[in-house]
């Protein structure tokens, strides 16, 4: 475990500039759908979920000038409740480095693809909402996970065609995150709040506010596992921990068909917005407001031009989007709602 003095990253906090990062990856640089096929064996994949054993597979794209890429791949899957719970488990795309090289996947090993739990609509349009969680985000700060939309042609080398085609994502590597960040991933069992950037928890914790997500924590993981939950924990010797936030599926603004509100938190729904954020840093609140005030037409533009959502999900998420920017243009509301709700 790491022990970090706190009267240390006080002062850290409050007077060493923020490094700057590196552009992302050219992958992620590009918020372009990109057609793409994975083929393997999907129906064993789909019934045995391998955790362990990766299985053999193909992934497919075409490039800006019209050039199709074939890249060897190997897949397993991955997750904790998703990996349990739904019809189709999440994925982990392991690529071979020396095919990926001069290419759109330049720099990539292993890529978390985000797919759709269940075969309903709903659970497509939900892929498509949390990817926009990562790109509000992004819009925000950009010590956070880059993302790629793939418009993905799955074929089953198990099954005769027809194929299926789904919307999907891919989130940066943590590794390319660190580096770009230009720090290193943290492996610890805790943290304490006294030892994290307090400007950039405060914001992720508004983040976290704008989206009516509460399952995660900056300090801790579950029972026997790392630090920390939904969260990924940067940092190098000299300055604070940078904390950085993923995985929004159980979100009000991606309302999941399966998400649940923790019995903890006393909310009807994951669709009621409570403040988790530390009430340590709420001398960092009028600033995280201010961000979000000052990037909120990208944020309105970045869901208004989203390819492939339904109308009503489209307004469903604006009028979402609405009821945070009344409450924070409101100094009742700030105070009643946020300020004094911190923890």
């Amino acid at each position: 475990m790491i022990f970090r003095l706190a009267i240390s990253f006080f002062l850290l906090a409050g007077t060493a500039s923020a490094k700057e990062s590196e552009p992302p990856d050219p992958l992620f640089q590009d918020a372009s759908i990109l057609e793409a096929s994975i083929s393997g064996p999907l129906t064993t994949l789909v019934r045995e979920r391998p955790q362990d054993e990766y299985l053999p597979g193909l992934f497919r794209y075409t490039e800006a000038d019209g050039g199709e890429v074939a890249l060897d791949l190997k897949i397993r899957t991955r997750g904790n409740f998703r990996h349990k719970e739904c019809d189709y488990p999440p994925v982990l795309l392991n690529f071979v480095k020396n095919q990926t090289r001069d290419t759109l996947f330049d720099k990539q090993n292993k890529l978390k693809l985000v797919i759709q739990c269940g075969k309903h609509e709903r659970y497509e349009q939900a892929v498509l909402r949390e990817y926009l969680a990562y790109r509000l985000l992004n819009a925000v700060t950009d010590r956070s996970f880059r993302v790629r939309l793939l418009r993905a042609t799955y074929v089953n080398t198990e099954k005769d065609p027809p194929y299926q085609q789904r919307y999907a994502f891919m989130i940066e590597h943590k590794k390319r995150l660190a580096e770009r960040l230009d720090l290193k991933e943290l492996q610890i069992e805790r943290a304490s709040v006294s030892a994290i950037r307090p400007d950039q928890l405060n914001l992720t914790s508004v983040f976290a506010y704008f989206i009516g997500n509460t399952d995660f924590s900056p300090i801790a993981g579950p029972p026997g596992g790392g630090c920390c939950h939904n969260y990924v924990l940067f940092g190098d010797d000299d300055g604070p921990i940078i904390p950085v936030p993923y995985d929004f599926d159980q979100s009000g603004f991606v309302d999941a068909p399966y998400a649940k509100p923790d019995y903890r938190f006393r909310i009807r729904s994951v669709r009621q917005r409570l403040y988790r954020g530390r009430c340590v840093n709420n001398d960092y609140l009028d600033a995280s407001l201010q961000k979000f005030r000052d990037v909120r037409e990208t944020l309105y533009t970045t869901v208004r031009e989203q390819e492939g959502l339904t109308e009503r999900v489209r307004k469903d998420l604006l009028k979402y989007m609405d009821d945070f920017f009344e409450i924070i243009n409101d100094p009742r509301q700030v105070d009643r709602r946020i300020r004094d709700r911190c923890i």
